[in-house]
Parts: C-alpha cells; structure tokens; sequence
C-alpha cells in the first residue's frame, strides 16, 4: 500500500514537471516505489525486528501487525485526502480481443509476464546465487551461519528489503490492473498473501507461488461459476483456504526439515 502510495505520488511529480510520456511514467513509478520500499524495509528490519531477535516471535508479530496499523493510518490521516479512493493512472496499452465471450486485455499479459519475472528473478537469486545461500544459511540455523563467515546483519537487512520491493511491485501491479488505490487495500492484500503461503506451505517458494494461483482460481470460480452475486468472492476464496488448511495443515508442498540428534 505505501509503495502503491509513493509510486502514485511519483507519477504526479512526473505528470507536474511535463514528464507525459506512460513508459517513462512507469518506469520512474517502479523504480521509485520499489527503491523506496527496499529501504523501508531495510530500516524497518535494522530498527524494530532485529532489537527484538531474542524476544518471543509473538513480539515481532504483534510489533508488525502495530506498523502496518500506523503506516495505514499515517497515509489515511497525513496524505493529502487520504481517506478517500485515488484514480491510478492508465500507463498501460488498454488494446483488447475477444475470443467469444472471453476478453484478453494487454494490460493483464503485460502484468502476468512481469509478475512471472519477478517470481523467476526472485528464484534465481534464492536458489543460485551466493546471496541467497547466505539467505537461507541465516534462516536455517544463525549461529552456523556467522561461524561461516556469513554477515547476518546485513543478509536480515538484504532480505527485508528485498521483500519490500517485491511489495511495492505487487502493490503497483495492482494499481495498475484496477486503475484505483486506496489506503486501506494493504490488509485485504496482505491477508491474502499470507494465505497464499499458508495453502503452499511455509517457507517454500514454489508453495508460495502455487498458493496465490489457488487462491486466484478459488476468487474466479466464487465470481463467475457460482450462482451468487460477485461479492462474495473473497468469501468463498477464504472459505476454501479454511478447508484446506484442516485437510492439510503443512500446505501442499511442505517445507522439507532435518534434525540432527
């Protein structure tokens, strides 16, 4: 919601010193938003998780579930009408075609293919670089990790950034996609991004990104396939995660662990 809020204002500084051109627009957007978020996250995670490391993990739940409360009511409160919904701005082509009575519009191919960049560059950095072996080293086990050589602070630093920006992109897509933000989409979204990784299994990308397809095709059949009106999607989309949850409570790709006696 706040890299959504930045990017928003961003494209309003562009449009005020002449800058109209959309593909200019949205690349400024993205990479303000997403910078600006990295080092949200950064400083969030050096300032308020890491002093608290030692504390009980219901600590660092309750201390984030607070900043996601006062970074909401700051932009409600502070931002200019914040209160009120804001007309994103169209910088993608609107050009569409219809296949009977489907319609395909470019702005979604344009979103899904940059979506599925992000998840493969995300990958990629995980799972094949020294970075992300540094960052699933700490996540594993801390203290193996500095022995090693590992520099845990600023791998925690790296990855909350890393998170962050990859909210903020999020957080413009959907800007983009419904052409309309407001202060308070960052709880529903939330919710529904931690249910995603619930259904695939905590701690496993793939389980991640498995999980939000799921939740996605249990939203759709709730609007279209369901005799009831649209609005209960999200009931039905929860609803379904509820029951998948009591019929598999490690997710459907559980995370593989070892202990060693």
């Amino acid at each position: 919601m706040v890299g959504t809020f930045v990017g928003f204002t961003t494209y309003l500084g562009l449009s005020a010193v002449g800058i109209d051109n959309a593909f200019v627009q949205l690349v400024g957007v993205l990479v303000v938003a997403v910078g600006a978020m990295a080092l949200l996250g950064a400083v969030i995670a050096r300032y308020l998780v890491l002093p608290l490391k030692s504390a009980p993990p219901l600590n660092i739940l309750l201390i984030t579930l607070m900043l996601g409360t006062v970074l909401r009511e700051s932009v409600r409160l502070f931002y200019p009408d914040g209160s009120n919904p804001k007309p994103f701005p169209y910088l993608l082509p609107t050009d569409s075609w219809a296949f009977g009575s489907f319609t395909l519009r470019a702005d979604s191919i344009i979103l899904f293919i940059g979506g599925l960049l992000v998840i493969i560059g995300v990958n990629v950095l995980i799972n094949k670089t020294k970075m992300g072996l540094a960052i699933r080293a700490v996540a594993q086990d801390e203290e193996t990790a500095k022995c090693m050589g590992i520099n845990y602070t600023f791998t925690v630093l790296l990855t909350f950034a890393l998170g962050s920006g990859v909210a903020a992109f999020a957080g413009v897509m959907n800007g983009l996609y419904y052409n309309e933000i407001n202060f308070s989409m960052g709880l529903l979204l939330g919710v529904i991004g931690f249910s995603a990784a619930i259904i695939g299994g905590l701690g496993n990308i793939y389980g991640a990104i498995l999980g939000g397809f799921l939740f996605a095709a249990l939203q759709t059949v709730g609007a279209v396939a369901l005799p009831f009106s649209s609005a209960y999607k999200d009931v039905f989309a929860f609803g379904g995660v509820i029951a998948l949850m009591v019929w598999r409570p490690t997710g459907l790709i559980a995370e593989k662990s070892s202990e060693r006696v």
